[in-house]
């Protein structure tokens, strides 16, 4: 098969699972287009923080004689996949993007690497993460213009699929670290329900607020990788675990009416930059022939500071050995986290999350008027510079509240780079949601 041909299926993880069991490609002519593609781009992209291409191809040659012998594992049987570097891995090292971690080998792999392991997948290294999957960047740049950010903090992850080195890749987010890179990269990005996800096993920066994700080239990829992923959060978090949504078969489902969509710029929408906020509003006039704006609760306002209240409290507990073992050794931004985590009394953190309590509820009742929302994934296009990986903001409310987010790449901003159009659902919706997400590729 040529290189065009199997260049197709880096980008679709679905066709090459579908290739593989039809015996039209081996799982080794796939990894080693992807290690081919990693060869050609990673001098400039650097997505990867740890990657072996003999151990990927025993993996491959594995599945292909596994396959040969019993036919397909699982949904993912021979397909490459990339796993940010907090996730823990049994035979190759776990270094969470922290010098402090240099070398740290985990004794078994985190529960979703379990999962696609069972699922046949071949996993083919670690890729780039910040510091303590936080805010000081590692050395991955944008495929599309190295002297941009890739966002953060699944760096590696976001840039890894964009440069098609690898069809799908995990990654986390706490506040905008799946939905940011995958917008700056030109990728879907795709954040499930909080509590489908086991993080078991995954560097803990929030117990509340860390929540699992995916990307992928396409809706239905990213479908096909988080509901291999999913299962219950036995979590360390409050998040009760939640019945699994049938994202494959919601996903070939025909909407049964035009879905109703709303617009909502949320209470930070003059942090998006004025081109952004232009490119937004003619979006919103030509979907379905004009959005009406979903009149968001003026509670929705503190989300914010509450974000902020839980994620640095919790953040300084979580990774106070690190700042124990040497302080001097983290960013100035990380420590200025933790130190103000370290202040927050017992009173704020509470009232905090009586606050994402509330805004939750208020939240329910616009879900029980719209099926979905329609938003800024960022404030803008990837910021010039690699010293920042660009703000959260437009994701802090969604993540706050635990609701489904994907980012579709339907935008081109002024600079010619990718704009990511976020889409929000209801706390569960996550298979009516990306059913959504491809109707709106398909319908624009």
């Amino acid at each position: 098969m040529s290189n065009g041909q199997v260049d197709s299926f880096s980008r679709d993880a679905k066709s090459a699972a579908e290739a593989i069991r039809q015996r039209r490609i081996t799982s080794e002519e796939l990894t080693e287009r992807c290690l081919d593609r990693i060869g050609q781009s990673e001098g400039q992209v650097h997505a990867w923080a740890h990657i072996e291409p003999d151990r990927a191809l025993r993996q491959a040659r594995a599945a292909d004689e596994a396959m040969n012998r019993d036919g397909p594992r699982g949904p993912l049987h021979g397909v490459p996949v990339g796993l940010k570097d907090i996730f823990d891995t049994a035979d190759m090292p776990t270094e969470n993007g922290t010098v402090l971690d240099a070398g740290r080998r985990p004794p078994k792999d985190a529960v979703v690497v379990s999962l696609l392991r069972d699922a046949g997948a071949v996993i083919l290294g670690k890729t780039v993460t910040t510091e303590l999957a936080t805010y000081a960047p590692g050395p991955t740049t944008n495929p599309h213009d190295p002297s941009r950010s890739p966002g953060g903090s699944s760096s590696g992850s976001a840039a890894a699929v964009a440069a098609t080195m690898v069809p799908l890749a995990l990654g986390t987010q706490t506040n905008g670290s799946v939905i940011r890179p995958a917008a700056y990269c030109g990728v879907v990005g795709f954040k499930p329900t909080r509590g489908t996800i086991d993080r078991t096993g995954v560097l803990m920066q929030s117990a509340t607020l860390d929540q699992v994700g995916v990307f992928a080239n396409t809706v239905a990829d990213a479908a096909l990788l988080a509901q291999t992923i999913m299962s219950a959060d036995a979590g360390r978090g409050d998040a009760p675990p939640l019945v699994h949504p049938d994202l494959l078969g919601g996903l070939a489902a025909p909407l049964e009416a035009k879905p109703r969509l709303a617009f909502a710029g949320s209470p930070v929408w003059e942090e998006a930059e004025p081109t952004t906020r232009e490119t937004f509003l003619r979006l919103a006039e030509t979907l379905t022939g004009g959005l009406p704006d979903a009149g968001l609760p003026a509670i929705c306002d503190d989300a914010v500071a509450c974000h902020r209240t839980i994620g640095e409290a919790e953040l300084s507990k979580a990774y106070d050995s690190y700042y124990a073992k040497d302080k001097t050794r983290l960013s100035s931004q990380l420590r200025g986290m933790i130190e103000r985590g370290q202040r927050v009394s017992n009173g704020a953190y509470d009232g905090a999350r009586a606050g994402m309590a509330a805004i939750g509820e208020a939240l329910s009742g616009v879900f029980s008027r719209y099926d979905a929302l329609v938003t800024p994934a960022t404030t803008g296009e990837a910021p010039v510079g690699l010293a920042s990986t660009g703000s959260p903001i437009f994701c802090t409310l969604w993540t706050l509240c635990g609701l489904p987010c994907v980012t579709l790449p339907l935008l081109i901003g002024p600079a010619g780079m990718p704009l990511g159009v976020q889409i929000v659902g209801p706390l569960g919706g996550d298979a009516k949601l990306l059913r959504i997400a491809q109707w709106l590729i398909d319908n624009t």
